[in-house]
C-alpha cells in the first residue's frame, strides 16, 4: 500500500482501503442484482463533516428498515469514513456509506437471511447535483409525466438505488431542454427530484412536500434556518399548480446544498434568476458552514498511520 495514490478518492471495501476507482463488488451481490441495498451520503466542506451524526442516525434507520446489518459498529463506520477522507486528502468531498445484502452463503438460496451483508465506503471529490454554473442562473426544472413509485412499494425515507422512475423523469427533462426533473405521485402531489428535495416560496412562506420524498438532512437544515431568521416555513401537501404559481423555488441536497431554481416548465420566477429568499438561504447555509455549524473535523493525520484491514 506504500505510495498508493488516493488523490482521486479512497474506498473501503472487503475490509481494505483502495483507490476509489479500484473498488469492486461481486456481480452476484444482491445489492447489484436486486438493488437490495441502502446507503447514505455525508459531505465534507473545508475539512469538516457536516451533520455526520445525523447522517449516521439516518443510515441506522435505513439499515433497520431494510433489515440489514453491516459487519461494523456505528463508531467503526465513522472511523472508516474519516480515514477514507484522510487518505484522499480532500478538503471538500462526497462521502458515501453503503450496505448491500451480499451473496447467499447457500448457492441458489432465495432467502435474504442466508446472505452475509457487506459494507462499503468511499470519499471522492465534491459533487454538485446541479452544477454550480446552473445554480448561478437558476436551474430549469421539468415536471415529469412519470409518476413517483408509490411509498407503499418503496419507502422513500430509506435511501435506495431504485431510480427507475427518477431516471425516466430525468431523461424526459433533458429531452425537453431542462436541467433536471421533479416528480409527482400517482395522485398528483409533488414528491422530489433525482437526488434532491424541493421547496417553493409563495407569499413569503417556504413550503416543502409532505410525502414521497427523502427526509433530507439539508431539507432539515433549511427548515432550521428559516426558524432561526423568522421566515415562515412548513412541510405541506403541494400540487403541480403550487409549482407553477410559486414566487421562487429551490432544491436541497447534501451534494450541492441550497440550489436555486428560476424556471419550472413554462413558469419563470424572479425575473429568470435565483429569487431573494433562495439566495438568502443559500448564503446563510454556507456562512454557517464556515462558522462551524454541525461540524466534525476530519483527522487528516489518520492517513499517516499504517493501513490495516477493518478498524478495531
Amino acid at each position: 500500500m506504500t505510495g498508493t495514490d488516493f488523490s482521486a478518492g479512497a474506498a473501503f471495501v472487503g475490509g481494505a482501503y483502495v483507490p476509489a476507482a479500484e473498488a469492486k463488488i461481486s456481480v452476484l451481490d444482491w445489492g447489484f442484482t436486486r438493488s437490495d441495498v441502502t446507503y447514505d451520503v455525508v459531505h465534507v466542506r473545508d475539512g469538516g463533516f457536516f451533520r455526520l451524526a445525523d447522517h449516521l442516525d439516518r443510515f441506522e434507520r435505513s439499515l433497520a428498515g431494510m433489515r440489514l446489518a453491516p459487519p461494523h459498529s456505528r463508531a467503526e463506520i465513522a472511523q472508516i469514513l474519516g480515514r477514507c477522507v484522510a487518505l484522499s486528502g480532500l478538503r471538500d468531498a462526497y462521502v458515501a456509506m453503503i450496505c448491500t445484502r451480499g451473496r447467499p452463503r447457500i448457492f441458489g438460496s432465495r432467502r435474504p437471511a442466508d446472505c452475509d451483508n457487506s459494507f462499503i465506503a468511499y470519499a471522492i471529490p465534491w459533487i454538485d447535483v446541479i452544477p454550480a454554473a446552473v445554480q448561478e442562473r437558476g436551474a430549469h426544472l421539468h415536471i415529469a409525466s412519470i409518476p413517483r413509485v408509490a411509498s407503499t412499494s418503496v419507502d422513500p425515507t430509506i435511501k435506495n438505488y431504485q431510480w427507475g422512475d427518477l431516471t425516466r423523469g430525468l431523461l424526459e427533462a433533458h429531452d425537453q431542454g431542462a436541467d433536471t426533473a421533479v416528480l409527482l405521485d400517482a395522485e398528483g402531489f409533488v414528491t422530489e427530484g433525482p437526488g434532491f428535495n424541493v421547496f417553493v416560496v409563495r407569499d413569503g412562506a417556504v413550503l416543502t412536500p409532505d410525502r414521497g420524498s427523502l427526509e433530507g438532512i439539508t431539507r432539515r437544515s433549511v427548515l432550521e434556518l428559516c426558524a432561526e431568521i423568522g421566515l415562515p416555513a412548513r412541510i405541506a401537501p403541494l400540487r403541480r399548480e403550487d409549482l407553477l404559481q410559486a414566487d421562487e423555488m429551490f432544491c436541497t441536497t447534501t451534494a450541492g446544498g441550497v440550489m436555486p431554481v428560476s424556471r419550472v416548465d413554462g413558469h419563470i420566477m424572479a425575473n429568470d434568476r435565483p429569487g431573494p429568499v433562495s439566495a438568502r438561504l443559500k448564503a446563510l447555509y454556507w456562512e454557517k458552514h464556515a462558522a462551524g455549524w454541525h461540524r466534525t473535523p476530519v483527522d487528516y493525520a489518520d492517513a499517516e498511520h499504517p493501513l490495516g484491514a477493518a478498524p478495531v
